[in-house]
């Protein structure tokens, strides 16, 4: 098993914790928070091990999760890098480009494995039909959330569609071509509403919109392909496929036939992908482990995860 310590323990640390502890691939030694209140509240109330320094629990374990606030991976991150330990990462990677790619430096010098966690790509309704995403041609996605105070010194961008983004990149295999956007603080000093569009060198087009004042909750994106529709609700866990095919000569009676002013007839199918009912934090903590374990390459690796934060920060840049 691979010993492991959290750096941070806010609400998503706390996550990572219990989950880490109930992993097969991981034993929990302890944790580091900078707040000594906090830490030492969570002491009493789940019993972990707290230790009185990053550099205390960065000697102790052979991974290190950093679940910290974004402007404090770089630093952590590198100083577990340099001991020789695993890193994973949450999103985003890093504060800037420059960061993220001095951490891939150091990572393929010190020879370690890197994870960041772009937990949607383990979303059941994602991985049950991204093997079906083929060449698509225009990509839509919504995600919006309810006004959480928390979170909103950094642009929705970097919040909430950052996830989109990183999805996006890992089933368009084209390099980005052109970024345009607008984004608009209505509550916040950072942009609470943005929308972007993504135009990529094979033609593909993405058009991505996030908000955290909305008053209902959406995280859903729509993939466009020839021959096929791709829907994916990563709230509610659900997917729709639709594909069409040439039609057969003789359909049956319920069968759906389309036919295009060229006089082509298609039939179209639905698919009901299998969706396992799974934890997908957990999923993405055990999948390093494995890539750990088995020298692969991790899901999101950190060269994903950085292009995923350049994007981002072009997008903010049109602001």
């Amino acid at each position: 098993m691979l010993k492991v310590g959290v750096l941070g323990a806010g609400h998503l640390g706390k996550i990572h914790l219990r989950l880490l502890e109930q992993s097969e691939n991981y034993e929990l030694l302890g944790f580091f928070d900078a707040n000594d209140d906090h830490a030492k509240a969570i002491v009493e109330e789940f019993g972990y091990t707290l230790y009185d320094s990053v550099e205390a629990l960065i000697a102790a374990v052979d991974v290190v999760d950093i679940v910290t606030p974004t402007f404090a991976h770089f630093e952590v991150a590198k100083k577990a890098i340099e001991q020789g330990k695993h890193v994973f990462i949450e999103k985003p990677i890093t504060n800037t480009v420059s960061e993220a790619e001095a951490l891939i430096a150091l990572s393929e010098k010190h020879q370690i494995k890197g994870q960041v966690g772009h937990v949607e790509r383990f979303n059941p309704a994602f991985t049950a039909v991204v093997d079906m995403i083929e060449n698509p041609m225009f990509i839509e996605t919504h995600r919006l959330a309810e006004f959480n105070p928390r979170g909103t010194d950094v642009p929705v961008v970097l919040d909430l569609m950052i996830h989109d983004i990183d999805a996006i990149l890992s089933v368009v295999k084209s390099k980005v071509k052109n970024i345009s956007a607008s984004g608009v603080a209505v509550i916040s000093e950072t942009p609470d509403i943005a929308n972007a569009r993504i135009e990529f060198e094979n033609g593909c087009v993405a058009n991505l919109t996030a908000s955290r004042i909305s008053l209902k909750n959406m995280r859903k994106s729509r993939f466009f392909q020839k021959d096929a529709y791709i829907s994916v609700d990563f709230l509610e866990k659900k997917c729709e496929v639709v594909k069409m095919k040439d039609a057969p000569e003789n359909p049956d009676d319920f069968a759906m036939i389309l036919q295009n002013a060229e006089g082509v007839k298609k039939q179209i199918y639905f698919a009901n992908p299998n969706i396992p009912n799974n934890n997908a934090i957990l999923d993405e903590l055990n999948a390093f482990a494995k890539a750990i374990n088995e020298g692969t390459t991790p899901i999101v690796s950190l060269q994903q995860a950085t292009e995923a934060l350049r994007v981002a920060l072009q997008i903010i840049s049109c602001f």
